[in-house]
């Protein structure tokens, strides 16, 4: 009931959420969840979850794909009502949230996919819903006034009339944190916030964060990037199968103790071994311009693994977009086993046996109110049909074959493809091309939020589709990802080759000067 009293217990340590007369209240405890149950048809999101969060922490909320972090913030903003337990937040219990009552008790959340709209401006995006106004007029000079102070006061360097629409992604996160600001938020969740940053972007985010402590702000940070939480997090969480599995103080613990209690084993390799045997060029570009890229030149071999690395903006997802069909090439050649062949858009791509698994699986890769079966059969029309007319016999068995070669986690090839884990849904993906036959496959930023279990999974099924014979280029920001899974890498600046490096050749410093334009190395011409 709204209003209540809460009371809890630790061994040693009595807790009091409440401020009736008599009670001692523990003040650095800001918000205890109790018990959340939450189930879907055939899920348990949710399974009698119970965690806290002290004033001023940033604690980290850390699990697999599909261990209930989303459902739990969810239930937190009031964007989904839990079947049982409580919340208690500063002397208050409440069975549920809306979310007006969320945003009212001070809670804020950024979401991983930015909820801006681009063509206002900063400022008018950090007061929507919140407008500034002269009686019935908006008072944009305020607006841009109070939102400069803001910024300001974050070090943000953004000019308050900028439409968001130019600005980079990681400014929209800063964007973002200043309307949770600007509303006075007690308590902030960050999900993935530097997933698609610089990091120079990551370093001027994780500033706003100590700083927002400093001023007593509760940051709950989720982040698959466990170096990150080392940096920045008091505490962490591990949540597993929709259950807390433990809090740890960060200082206590390591890597190998959260990947453990994380997925309930003990992993012992992150890149899975293998002897790379590329065999002849299947695909290779001359002269290629277009889509912001200047001149590229490279070759990809049958059965490598071709790394793409640079900093974001570098022009690589540009690239691959230009292979795939997505965006034309101005000119230049692009040639398949020997003969030039034209992309003017996707079904050229799929045609040619290349298939693109996105960097935004959500927008581009899958259709979410779709089902796994009907997505993993989207792009094979003619494979299962005669006729025009599709075999659902054989439409069923090819997903089927791809769902357990996969192991694709779901309880029915009809649950909605929404309904899965990033990583589940990455196997949707490449379950896709792989029943059109594509015997190219671009990777661009193949792990991003995907769990470290997950990650193991799609190391090794990208290295077991190498050595099939199939060719693989893997666009990626992550260093140790690059090193670990490429046979070669070229490196992008700005919509150049800088340089292609042999992996007896491999490393980070020389990874880093080719990226950021310091030297430029060997090139194919």
């Amino acid at each position: 009931m709204p209003g209540s009293v809460c009371i809890w217990s630790e061994p040693g340590i009595s807790y009091t959420c409440g401020r009736e007369r008599g009670q001692r209240i523990v003040k650095d405890i800001i918000l205890k969840m109790s018990h959340i149950t939450k189930i879907y048809p055939g899920v348990r999101a949710l399974d009698n979850m119970s965690v806290e969060f002290k004033r001023g922490e940033v604690h980290a909320l850390l699990g697999e794909n599909g261990a209930g972090k989303s459902t739990l913030i969810k239930v937190l903003a009031g964007a989904i009502e839990p079947d049982s337990g409580e919340i208690c937040l500063e002397g208050k219990t409440y069975d549920k949230l809306t979310p007006k009552m969320s945003a009212e008790l001070g809670i804020q959340v950024i979401y991983q996919e930015t909820n801006l709209i681009p063509a206002l401006s900063a400022a008018e995006n950090v007061f929507l819903g919140n407008l500034i106004t002269n009686g019935v007029m908006v008072n944009q000079k305020k607006m841009y006034q109070e939102t400069g102070r803001l910024f300001d006061s974050l070090n943000i360097n953004i000019n308050p009339k900028t439409t968001v629409k130019y600005l980079t992604t990681g400014q929209r996160q800063i964007v973002e944190i200043a309307k949770a600001i600007s509303r006075d938020a007690r308590i902030i969740v960050m999900d993935e916030p530097s997933s698609s940053l610089t990091n120079s972007e990551v370093e001027a985010l994780f500033q706003i964060v100590k700083d927002l402590q400093k001023k007593g702000v509760t940051v709950i940070y989720i982040s698959h990037r466990l170096e990150e939480l080392f940096q920045i997090c008091q505490r962490v969480t591990v949540m597993r199968d929709g259950q807390f599995i433990e809090t740890l103080e960060t200082k206590d613990t390591n890597r190998e103790e959260l990947i453990r209690l994380m997925v309930g084993r003990t992993l012992n390799e992150t890149y899975p071994e293998r002897q790379a045997k590329p065999g002849e060029t299947v695909l290779e570009t001359r002269n290629l311009y277009g889509n912001g890229d200047i001149d590229i030149n490279f070759q990809l071999r049958r059965g490598e693994i071709l790394g793409f690395a640079g900093l974001v903006g570098a022009g690589r997802t540009e690239l691959v977009r230009m292979l795939y069909g997505a965006d034309p090439a101005e000119r230049g050649d692009i040639l398949l086993k020997g003969e030039k062949i034209k992309l003017s858009s996707p079904s050229d791509g799929i045609q040619k046996g290349i298939g693109l698994i996105p960097e935004d699986r959500k927008i581009h890769g899958v259709i979410q109110k779709m089902n796994i079966k009907d997505n993993i059969t989207l792009a094979n029309f003619k494979g299962i049909s005669k006729f025009g007319i599709i075999n659902s016999k054989k439409e069923v068995q090819q997903a089927e074959r791809f769902r357990r070669d996969l192991r694709i986690k779901t309880p029915s090839l009809k649950q909605k493809v929404k309904n899965l884990s990033g990583g589940n849904q990455q196997k949707v993906v490449l379950a896709k091309w792989l029943a059109t036959n594509s015997q190219i496959l671009i990777f661009d930023e193949p792990t991003r939020g995907i769990d470290v279990g997950a990650k193991q999974e799609i190391y090794k099924l990208m290295r077991d589709l190498a050595e099939e014979g199939k060719s693989i280029i893997m666009v990626s920001s992550d260093m140790e990802e690059i090193l670990g899974m490429s046979d070669r890498i070229i490196v992008m600046y700005e919509g150049r080759i800088t340089g292609e490096i042999e992996r007896k050749e491999f490393s980070q410093e020389k990874i880093m000067k080719l990226a950021s334009g310091q030297e430029r190395g060997r090139t194919l011409s």
